[in-house]
């Protein structure tokens, strides 16, 4: 028993972490320094927050992550993105800026995953704790069925956040596809065509309707 619960573990730990690791590849590999683009990711954030009429939203360094707080409000952004001019801090630098358009526009779905991101905290914490202390209590209790049964309580609370990331993927989708490409190229043309996935000419109609606070 204990065996499939490990190897139940080591599945959920790849289906968990693997896209994670995908996405830093790809940031890394799309990371490197380009003197030909205008702006750095900083400088491209707070360009189309002002675009978007939010200049309130700052824009800062951070060290845990790219990520948008709503509360600040704050655009933050890694020092490799908010510093570097690079293929990579232009895409998260819009994608992040395409969460600030999402809570200026009251979009339900983004209020939601934001809820639920924060609840997650608590459920990371449990998970990791239970999973760090299983192996120790099974050497000092020598009870398999207590180590077992905190392998399968770890397993439940990362299954939750599994779920979670996947109920909220479309937030992330439409910050990527449904904001954020859309305006890379006409606002400043901050990328080149040979930069961008597709032709988008008929992105700029989208820019008022997407870009502008409701």
């Amino acid at each position: 028993m204990p065996i499939i619960l490990l190897l139940a573990l080591a599945i959920l730990l790849v289906v968990l972490l693997g896209p994670q690791w995908w996405v830093r590849h790809v940031l890394e590999r799309h990371g490197v320094e380009r003197p030909d683009l205008p702006g750095t990711g900083g400088e491209l954030a707070r360009h189309l927050l002002d675009v978007a009429g939010l200049h309130g939203v700052k824009v800062e360094l951070t060290g845990d992550g790219d990520h948008y707080d709503p509360e600040e409000p704050a655009v933050r952004l890694l020092p490799q993105h908010h510093d570097g001019r690079s293929v990579a801090a232009v895409a998260v630098a819009a994608h992040e800026v395409s969460h600030a358009v999402q809570h200026a526009n009251g979009e339900r779905a983004f209020a939601i995953r934001f809820d639920l991101v924060r609840k997650l905290v608590w459920v990371d914490r449990i998970a990791s704790g239970l999973l760090l202390l299983a192996p120790l209590i099974l050497i000092l209790v020598r009870a398999p069925f207590l180590f077992g049964l905190q392998i399968l309580a770890g397993l439940v609370l990362l299954t939750t956040r599994v779920a979670v990331h996947v109920a909220t993927l479309p937030v992330e989708l439409d910050a990527s596809f449904g904001k954020a490409l859309p305006v890379l190229e006409p606002i400043g043309r901050y990328l080149s065509a040979a930069d961008m996935p597709a032709p988008a000419p008929s992105c700029e109609p989208r820019l008022s309707h997407m870009w502008r606070r409701r």
